[in-house]
């Protein structure tokens, strides 16, 4: 691939894409939990919170998709497997075991909130230091997306 000439210097668009290949395997981690829930959720409220988290997951889709086009948009290749998106998040697969609503929507709410953190923490870096005010601009959404998420799992806790 030719590369790219997009007013973000080398040294810049392999730090950014460092910090969105994190990004990446976080996402990636949280879809694979979403879906496990999906397909392991029990109790009286299955049919609501199996639909509920269906709807997750394909959003989930969608930010990994999004993000990994970042990645290529800035002219570097996709850490695309497990052992790549285990070894760059900080999230863990491992779930507690409960499978009831309560306890699956706590567990979401963590790693989304964990997610808004680190995504906060990028924001500035990436447009002031890598000068990628666009991929700032990005990250700002895909925060208020995760904060939106958290909020409706927040929502259906005691």
């Amino acid at each position: 691939m030719k590369t790219p000439n997009i007013g973000i210097s080398s040294e810049n668009r392999q730090s950014i894409a460092t910090q969105l290949s994190k990004i990446l395997a976080d996402e990636f981690v949280l879809y694979s939990k979403t879906l496990n829930f999906h397909w392991n959720i029990e109790g009286p409220d299955f049919h609501t919170v199996h639909l509920y988290l269906e709807t997750l997951y394909k959003e989930q889709q969608e930010i990994i998709d999004t993000v990994a086009e970042k990645i290529r948009m800035i002219g570097h290749y996709v850490p695309a497997s497990l052992k790549n998106y285990s070894e760059l998040t900080h999230l863990t697969e491992k779930t507690k075991g409960k499978n009831d609503s309560q306890s699956i929507f706590s567990e979401l709410l963590e790693d989304h909130e964990s997610i808004i953190v680190f995504l906060r923490e990028e924001i500035k870096p990436i447009a002031e230091k890598w000068k990628a005010e666009g991929i700032s601009d990005y990250i700002t959404g895909l925060m208020e997306q995760h904060e939106k998420t958290a909020w409706m799992l927040r929502s259906h806790l005691k």
